[in-house]
């Protein structure tokens, strides 16, 4: 299924597609002071549909994860890495997807702050 998504403003937007079956809810300082819910899927599957350019990028201790966010409005709607398997993956903020009942969605707890 294809979901759009973006910031609060509107200066990024994106489309990504896969299936929406569950999320992490992910308990490590950043994640758990945003409120994320991410779900992971394949980079290639994430098209953005306003310019790179309206992107800024936070990194932090092991510097791994690009945490992208607006500038404008302050929202993060995905972040970047490499899986443990060594695939480029985004992690989608789906609180940050437009027409998701997140109710409806399995949420599993991981523990990223021990990592």
């Amino acid at each position: 299924m294809m979901y759009k998504g973006g910031c609060h403003c509107g200066q990024i937007a994106f489309k990504v597609e896969g299936d929406l079956e569950q999320v992490i809810a992910c308990n490590c300082s950043i994640c758990s002071k945003r409120g994320s819910l991410l779900w992971f899927v394949p980079s290639a599957n994430l098209r953005l549909t306003t310019p790179q350019e309206n992107l800024a990028t936070y990194t932090f201790n092991k510097h791994k994860i690009k945490h992208h966010f607006c500038p404008k409005c302050g929202c993060a709607p995905f972040g970047e890495g490499v899986s443990p398997k060594g695939e480029m993956m985004v992690a989608i903020n789906t609180r940050c997807l437009d027409d998701v009942d997140l109710s409806a969605i399995k949420v599993r707890n991981f523990n990223g702050r021990d990592l």
